[in-house]
């Protein structure tokens, strides 16, 4: 074989390879009367302003994409994220019992929220802070945002769907966990509450946002 075969054998190992390959290996494939270093170099300029340039990584010999066209080589694809149940769950009770706790959300539920449940469901847009609650601790409440009713179709949130409609769509859980839900009928409440609680009454702050508080609690605050 002579020099040019070997180089040519020699560009096909490594145009083969997806990984790097060592210059022991390269040794083995090549034939004994072969200048593996000589022809490593002859390889590597002939490709110096090509699109795929020869790179050494150690005592390895790999081909990759020329640096400076990285950035076009990028293809950017969304990837739709399938919810998991947690989310799932997590999302109706906001979205039916809002303004509501972290506390409350696993009061219902029945078991405790992740953190990454919130953060994926922040992440989405589908939920922002609503305030804070007065209660010790002051912890923050959840609710829906723009951005969920468009994504859902829905004018507003008494478009939600109720219990009945839910039951007929065979989308209620009888689960005993999630029996505590009790999904309000957007017939009701959710008309006259905007999504409060019925002993819950709203006050609005200076900077807008409003907080949920006991009735108990409000009339002893305008006391």
């Amino acid at each position: 074989m002579d020099r040019f075969q070997q180089l040519r054998l020699l560009e096909a190992i490594l145009f083969a390879s997806t990984e790097p390959v060592t210059e022991k290996h390269l040794t083995g494939r090549m034939p004994e009367d072969a200048d593996l270093n000589g022809l490593l170099t002859e390889l590597q300029e002939m490709y110096a302003n090509r699109g795929v340039t020869l790179n050494r990584v150690g005592d390895a010999w790999v081909f990759r994409t020329a640096e400076d066209l990285g950035e076009h080589m990028r293809i950017e694809r969304e990837v739709p994220r399938k919810l998991s149940r947690a989310a799932i769950e997590t999302m109706a009770i906001i979205a039916y019992h809002q303004p509501v706790t972290r506390a409350e959300i696993e009061e219902i539920r029945g078991v405790a929220v992740s953190r990454g449940t919130l953060d994926l469901l922040l992440e989405a847009n589908w939920i922002k802070p609503r305030g804070r609650k007065r209660v010790p601790g002051r912890p923050v409440t959840w609710g829906t945002t723009a951005t969920f009713l468009d994504h859902f179709g829905l004018e507003d949130l008494k478009a939600l769907p109720g219990v009945q409609e839910l039951k007929a769509a065979g989308l209620l859980d009888n689960r005993p966990g999630l029996g505590a839900i009790s999904m309000r009928d957007s017939e009701s409440e959710l008309a006259d509450s905007e999504g409060l609680e019925e002993e819950e009454i709203v006050l609005f702050g200076e900077d807008g946002d409003y907080e949920a508080v006991e009735t108990d609690e409000a009339v002893a605050l305008e006391e």
